[in-house]
């Protein structure tokens, strides 16, 4: 008996835990989409995610604590602090495996030996989820890896803010005194002195910008690259701070999305559906800006000739879906980037624009005509 209560005192905050951060993780995608519309569900929203990384970190010295003092080791679930659930099908052990092995990728600096290690076992147990070709497995790995690549949307976004980037946003009016408040927040709750906005142990929104396309990527490679577009399409946020970021933070940002660009081509090929539409709208007007601005890289180009062409044409034909009206947003939206940043001329959407001034002067003149 003492053991059975001892590990239900244990698994009491581990459950708090995850049951915190799995609504955060699926509640954040709807207030993204509401907080584009109003200002103050946008302060709201950091002040949820400053909570949350205040509560992650008291979570491991508090979990810790308990374990002392009941002078008990839970060998199946310990994982120092480190657990994270997900929730359905992440419950299972083989789940908790995974998602405590994606967990600690964010937090295990790239210099550690032992980072490669535990992004292998994170590679094997996805793959070999993939292969046993049973929907269940199949199904883990999404809702697993698409509630890792939302958390390290938020790290990213928080990590930047921490660290003063994105106060002052040529795009999106008003970002920058919201950054700001959260900023001061972070610092004010001893979250910005001890860079656990960015991870327990102080990675760099790089890092975990390069994990991002990793997580990305594993998506992708189980079928689900919507899981991924859709997220980085909603990120409207980390879009406007990523304008201001430094160069070699902006050069991870266009990879992943550059990457996700190639991936939305193939969605709805057949069928364009208003999702997918929209899904569209948003991925072009959040991270076309930083294709026009963060694109040149400092030691060498972020993307190479054959990448930029093909991706030059990829958003060509996405805008070329659009309604007409639509297109005007996107293509003037590009304009203003693509002139206001002359160090780079790239991507060159001139023809698309072109088209589209074609087609704007018929509707022009075609009353006139009757």
């Amino acid at each position: 008996m003492g053991m059975m209560e001892n590990s239900a005192i244990f698994m009491a905050p581990l459950l708090l835990r995850n049951t915190v951060t799995s609504l955060l993780v699926y509640a954040d995608k709807s207030i993204l989409v509401l907080a584009e519309k109003y200002k103050v569900l946008e302060i709201f929203r950091y002040l949820v995610i400053a909570s949350f990384l205040f509560f992650l970190r008291l979570f491991p010295s508090f979990s810790q604590s308990l374990k002392a003092d009941d002078d008990y080791t839970f060998n199946s679930t310990q994982s120092s602090g480190y657990f994270f659930g997900y929730g359905g099908v992440g419950d299972s052990g083989i789940g908790r495996a995974l998602s405590q092995l994606l967990w600690s990728v964010n937090d295990i600096p790239v210099s550690s030996s032992k980072y490669g290690i535990v992004r292998s076992l994170a590679e094997r147990l996805i793959e070999e989820n993939n292969k046993e070709d049973i929907e269940a497995l199949r199904e883990m790995n999404r809702s697993v890896l698409s509630a890792a690549f939302s958390r390290t949307l938020c790290l990213v976004e928080a990590a930047m803010v921490e660290l003063g980037q994105g106060r002052v946003g040529h795009y999106g009016a008003g970002f920058g005194p919201v950054c700001y408040q959260l900023n001061r927040l972070l610092r004010a709750v001893g979250v910005g002195s001890g860079r656990v906005g960015v991870s327990p142990s102080g990675n760099s929104a790089e890092k975990l910008a390069a994990e991002l396309l990793w997580l990305a990527e594993k998506l992708a490679g189980c079928g689900f690259e919507e899981e991924a577009v859709e997220r980085w399409a909603s990120a409207s946020n980390l879009a406007a701070l990523s304008l201001s970021a430094e160069p070699r933070l902006q050069g991870s940002l266009v990879k992943v999305s550059a990457f996700l660009f190639k991936q939305m081509k193939d969605m709805d090929s057949e069928a364009i559906e208003e999702g997918s539409r929209q899904t569209k709208m948003k991925m072009l007007t959040s991270w076309l800006p930083l294709l026009c601005r963060g694109s040149n890289g400092t030691d060498m180009p972020v993307l190479s000739l054959s990448e930029r062409a093909e991706l030059e044409k990829i958003l060509e034909d996405t805008i070329g879906m659009l309604q007409h009206e639509k297109q005007e947003q996107v293509l003037s939206l590009w304009l203003h980037h693509f002139t206001y940043c002359p160090s780079s001329d790239w991507p060159n959407l001139h023809a698309s624009y072109a088209r589209w001034c074609t087609t704007s002067r018929k509707l022009f003149l075609s009353p006139l005509k009757m």
